[in-house]
């Protein structure tokens, strides 16, 4: 079974690549379960695609610092680059579950500048392991993804 869960920050909004067939970039920050030997949790920051109306959904209610959980699959491949085969590793999402409300900030994205105030909150899923999950202050997220 190829299945990946990860949850983390965004480290930046969302970058939508494509005109017909939409692709949604985005990094998250997910912190490891253990620490090191200094007492820090490591982090690393895998790359998330998405694509067409998960890419738009995710583009639209999503910005540096939103809390989600990705459902995903790892695509494996290769290309020969100077006579060298050259791997590819990409997590594609399945599904992102937002884990917070949105952030209002003073960017276009979260303030559209047409005058329409129909804002919609992003829909809640409360069913699962994270029914009820509030935002917490983590010491162990860097200021900068705050």
């Amino acid at each position: 079974m190829n299945r990946l869960t990860l949850t983390g920050r965004l480290t930046k909004d969302v970058e939508i690549r494509g005109e017909e067939n939409k692709v949604g970039v985005f990094t998250i920050a997910v912190n490891r379960k253990y620490t090191n030997q200094q007492g820090e949790r490591d982090v690393d920051f895998p790359q998330i695609k998405t694509f067409n109306k998960l890419a738009e959904n995710c583009a639209k209610y999503l910005t540096k610092g939103s809390l989600v959980l990705v459902d995903a699959e790892i695509r494996t491949g290769f290309y020969e680059k100077d006579g060298k085969r050259q791997y590819t590793l990409e997590i594609i999402a399945n599904d992102v579950e937002f884990l917070d409300n949105r952030k209002t900030s003073s960017n276009s994205n979260s303030n559209p500048s047409n005058g329409d105030n129909s804002y919609e909150e992003p829909p809640f899923n409360n069913q699962g392991p994270f029914t009820g999950a509030q935002e917490v202050d983590d010491p162990g997220i860097p200021d900068w993804m705050r």
